[in-house]
């Protein structure tokens, strides 16, 4: 193996820009129209292609084409043969491969692991376009199709699973994917950044120098490999000595930096031995990402996964570049039947990405960061613009947002390598998050106000601990951009369970239904908070639910859906799940059989399963929910469109998530995942748009 130097800043400039293509090309026929003799990357996506900035691979194939680089896209191939994949030609520099937006096995399997019988960002809706355990399937495919090509996997199937990680599905901790799928990079979280850098990389090179990929892009913000590593320190189930956090050495091995602070994770074996060690790991990387400055290694055999420090968030300057680039907001034109995820986001509007929220069971933390990345108004106001010049435009914009609306232009005052929260919100908003949430308000006026616009609305979300900060604007929310029902995220009302989701109080959430239900009246206005509530939680017991439920009954309120945790790879939840313990290593009681979640999920969904009732898998029946003029409402919608799309945990309904990139992650449409969509759409993971 050649040795190099980590990545620095030799890294060339990039080349002249192309010219931006209609749609981005899915066949041989459409690059000779673009007179491209062949490409320099080719995207393989679990999802359908629709050219809108909340697709991953939209996003960024685009993004590489402004930057030169011939990008072309092979959408839901075959899996049983390589033909798809083959059709355009092998890339000259790299493949990259996607799941999709939604990790595929949480986009395949309900809570109670039944198979679900729709997919939304499939033509037609139809399950069944993607493979299981999809990055390693494509990236098999890609090494048939073209033996010695180099191979990027991204997305949030990938970077979520970027170290040892429970897996639900196989009730069992399976290795880094990097190490399963043998491919030669990961990019973790947005991949704007790591995309073009491996780009040029690999350009600076040319396709033929002999250099495996994984040695030319090693070091780069935001990306793993595989490598080796020097006889490293024992390790215990004590050797996190800060909170739970794994210790930082140097020199652990020769491709990183020698001076470079590496946090040493646990190592697989001794995590299986240990499963309380997959908590270390967790908050290490949580506290990795945040910081923003170190290397984490995780042991794997005889080899180790590399992980360099993540990206720098995008400035808003590169933000405006991205959503300024010239999307077509539809559906690639062959397909012929339309595609669910495409209407739930056409006309929703992406403003930052990221969440200060930082809560245990979503996947945001891991995949965009607490750190909030944001557009400027001009450019937001000149999406509008073009948005109402699209012929058919109706003049209602669906969701203006990001993973939480209200936290559009926040920034953070402290210095993410000291900080030692692991959230912006909880125990309690901290003073070093800033957020002018009545610049937001005046935006969504401007909006509003804008030449062939008839109605804003905010679909994806308030975070109310945040909106009560600001009487003003959450009275704007109310009364003027909440169109009958505004979504809100309290998930339970018993303090012993928020504590673990963390969430805020009880107290809090009460104070806001009070402050909307007495803006609606002012409004004259009858509408409703949709709040989203969850079952099976680690740490919540069945009297818990028992007292939601009481909760519920006493405000007059039936939901319709509540969404039964699912322990997505990656999230501090997840580690609980399997462990069996809070963050803290005290013990906490988890419902970890189906019956035993069934009987949680059974408070307030009674009928939810059982023979003859219509409900095996919808979520619930009838009822409403809600609070707002008339104090009752529609009932928890988790299909969410990916302009509320949740990074995702899973909804017994509907995977929640954001929606991923392939490299990235952007908005989602399917149901507010919180654990798991990527997040490009990810508003609520907007989940984050995701790859």
């Amino acid at each position: 193996m050649t040795t190099r130097t980590p990545h620095s800043s030799r890294i060339p400039a990039g080349r002249t820009p192309l010219a931006q293509p209609p749609f981005l090309p899915m066949t041989r026929k459409e690059m000779d129209i673009l007179g491209w003799e062949e490409l320099d990357i080719l995207f393989v996506s679990g999802d359908a292609y629709v050219d809108h900035p909340s697709f991953a691979a939209a996003l960024l194939c685009r993004w590489l084409v402004a930057h030169g680089y011939r990008t072309g896209i092979v959408a839901q191939p075959r899996w049983d043969t390589p033909e798809d994949v083959a059709r355009m030609g092998r890339p000259a520099l790299f493949t990259a491969v996607s799941a999709g937006a939604l990790d595929s096995m949480l986009a395949h399997y309900t809570a109670f692991r039944k198979k679900r019988h729709d997919d939304a960002y499939t033509p037609g809706g139809k399950a069944g376009a993607r493979p299981n355990r999809a990055v390693m399937a494509y990236t098999g495919l890609v090494r048939q199709a073209f033996p010695g090509m180099g191979v990027v996997i991204g997305g949030i199937e990938a970077s979520l699973r970027r170290i040892s990680h429970y897996d639900f599905w196989t009730d069992k901790l399976r290795r880094p994917i990097l190490a399963d799928s043998k491919a030669d990079c990961l990019v973790y979280g947005m991949g704007e950044r790591a995309m073009l850098d491996i780009a040029r990389a690999v350009d600076e090179q040319g396709p033929d120098s002999g250099i495996p990929l994984r040695d030319l892009v090693i070091g780069i913000p935001g990306t793993a490999v595989m490598g080796r590593h020097a006889e490293l320190p024992a390790q215990s189930e004590d050797t996190a000595a800060d909170r739970g956090i794994a210790p930082t050495f140097t020199g652990l091995t020769p491709d990183i930096p020698a001076d470079a602070q590496t946090y040493l994770l646990p190592s697989h074996e001794a995590m299986e031995q240990t499963p309380a060690l997959l908590m270390t790991a967790t908050l290490t990387l949580e506290r990795q990402v945040h910081e923003a400055s170190a290397w984490a290694l995780q042991p794997s055999g005889n080899r180790a996964v590399l992980l360099a420090p993540p990206a720098e968030p995008l400035p808003e300057a590169d933000m405006d570049a991205l959503y300024a680039l010239p999307f077509a907001r539809k559906a690639h034109p062959a397909y012929t039947a339309p595609i669910p995820a495409d209407s739930m986001i056409s006309t929703s509007i992406t403003t930052h990405r990221g969440c200060g929220g930082g809560c245990s069971f979503c996947s945001l933390a891991l995949h965009q960061g607490r750190r909030i990345a944001s557009r400027s108004e001009a450019s937001v106001m000149d999406e509008v613009r073009r948005m109402a010049d699209i012929p058919g435009f109706t003049g209602s914009i669906s969701d203006v947002g990001g993973p939480s609306a209200n936290m559009w232009q926040a920034t953070c005052t402290a210095d993410p390598a000291r900080c030692r929260r692991t959230s912006c919100m909880h125990p309690r908003i901290c003073p070093q998050f800033r957020v002018d949430q009545a610049r937001g308000v005046h935006m969504l006026r401007r909006i509003r106000d804008g030449k062939g616009i008839r109605h804003v609305r905010v679909a994806s979300g308030v975070r109310y601990d945040l909106a009560l900060q600001d009487d003003t604007a959450l009275r704007a929310y109310t009364m003027e951009f909440t169109g009958g029902q505004l979504k809100v995220a309290p998930e339970h009302i018993c303090d012993s369970v928020l504590d673990m989701m963390r969430k805020p109080g009880l107290p809090v959430f009460e104070k806001f239904l009070q402050a909307f239900e007495r803006y609606s009246e002012e409004a004259g206005k009858e509408q409703y908070v949709i709040p989203y509530l969850m079952s099976g939680f680690p740490g919540c017991t069945d009297d818990d639910m028992h007292r939601l439920g009481d909760w519920l009954a006493r405000r007059g309120w039936s939901p319709q859906q509540v969404q039964c945790f699912i322990p997505t790879p990656g999230t501090v939840a997840t580690a609980m799940y399997h462990a069996g313990i809070a963050p803290d290593g005290s013990p906490i009681p988890v419902a970890k059989t189906d019956a035993e979640r069934l009987r949680q999920h059974h408070v307030l969904m009674p009928e939810h399963g059982r023979p003859g009732t219509g409900h095996g898998g919808k979520g619930g029946k009838g009822g409403k929910t809600g609070a707002g003029a008339g104090r009752h409402g529609q009932g928890d919608s988790r299909k969410k469109g990916p302009s509320g799309a949740r990074p995702d945990t899973g909804t017994e309904d509907r995977p929640n998530g954001r929606s991923g990139r392939a490299a990235g992650g952007h908005k989602a449409p399917s149901g507010r995942n919180r654990s798991q969509g990527d997040g490009r759409s990810d508003r609520n993971t907007r989940n984050g748009r995701k790859r």
